[in-house]
């Protein structure tokens, strides 16, 4: 389990409001919300996140604040991973979770694109609940990550 590392409260868990994948476009081609929010609101703000990561250049940081949460995001060849977490949360610890989950799902689809995601979307699906359980990050070995995945494809065959 990753945790924040801030001071007193060094025991806090990570708080992951929200996992995007949008291309450069700005369509959303998977999301993941571990907080309850009604469709119209989810729709509304995803616009409006989507629009504010796409507008940063490269040479800008990674993360910004927006309401009360951050976004930590980072493209990957034509996708974006946005993730949305708590304000007093670990931006850098974030980033690191976003790339172990691109090379998860690189391993799995031997080098992951947009389309896969889309024609393949329940297994990136599982792939990233096998990473994440209510908005915490509960599993970050590859192999534990992909092996019910994996399991699920041959069944599927």
């Amino acid at each position: 389990t990753v945790r924040a590392a801030s001071g007193p409260s060094a025991s806090h868990q990570m708080g992951i409001k929200f996992i995007l994948l949008v291309n450069k476009q700005g369509q959303t081609r998977l999301s993941q919300y571990y907080e309850h929010k009604d469709v119209q609101q989810r729709c509304e703000d995803e616009a409006e996140i989507i629009r504010k990561c796409l507008a940063r250049n490269e040479n800008q940081c990674s993360f910004m604040e927006y309401r009360n949460f951050k976004l930590v995001f980072r493209r990957y060849a034509s996708l974006f991973f946005i993730v949305g977490i708590d304000a007093g949360d670990n931006e850098l610890s974030i980033l690191e979770f976003i790339h172990m989950a691109v090379e998860t799902l690189d391993q799995f689809f031997e080098g992951v694109c947009e389309l896969d995601i889309m024609f393949n979307l329940e297994k990136a699906h599982m792939i990233i609940d096998e990473m994440i359980a209510n908005g915490e990050i509960v599993e970050t070995n590859r192999t534990r990550i992909l092996a019910p995945v994996r399991l699920f494809d041959k069944v599927e065959k």
